[in-house]
């Protein structure tokens, strides 16, 4: 599998250099697994997906020493990090919510491609809306397996639970899905 988010053959050098702290080994691990973390995240509600993927990628240097494996392993390693730190976020939101902005909007980033902003937007919206409407169990098998790609074996690993399991989760999250889109009026 070779794309935006593989490391197209170079895994096995980016890995050492990034144990000796490389800066461009380093970047490349972010350039190349930070858009599908973020996806992750924001899909899955984290309050603050950027601060959170910067938060995962921090997690990911200090402990690069530690891991040992090949690029499919580091892959579903780097989401493990990520799925625990929005356990850890969820956990935190839920001892002490956080504090609504003073006049009480976000700040909102000057837009480059105002249409191409919105589109993203409100498909962002709606894959959220759908996943809102899943069991949570289903939601994270989904979630993993689509931005993560993790295997069902990884999701497995990440989530604590069987393949068989995973794949019953995946079965029953997208027959849910095809039900919403079909009540709808959509075709998938």
């Amino acid at each position: 599998m070779t794309g935006p988010d593989t490391f197209d053959g170079d895994f096995p050098a980016v890995i050492a250099a990034a144990r000796r702290r490389a800066p461009w080994a380093l970047e490349r691990i972010y350039t190349t697994l930070s858009p599908a973390v973020a996806g992750l995240l924001r899909v899955q509600g984290a309050a603050e997906p950027d601060d959170l993927t910067s938060e995962v990628f921090v997690g990911v240097l200090r402990n690069v020493d530690a891991f040992d494996g090949d690029e499919a392993s580091f892959r579903s390693w780097v989401f493990t990090i990520a799925y625990r730190r929005l356990a850890d976020e969820r956990r935190r939101h839920r001892r002490r919510p956080p504090p609504e902005p003073l006049d009480g909007r976000a700040d909102i980033p000057a837009a480059v491609d105002v249409e191409a902003d919105v589109d993203r937007a409100l498909a962002a919206d709606r894959i959220r809306r759908l996943c809102d409407r899943l069991a949570p169990r289903q939601r994270d098998v989904l979630v993993l397996r689509l931005f993560g790609r993790l295997t069902v074996v990884e999701v497995a690993r990440v989530l604590g639970t069987t393949p068989q399991a995973v794949k019953a989760l995946q079965r029953r999250g997208y027959e849910a899905i095809a039900r919403m889109l079909d009540h709808e009026g959509v075709t998938p």
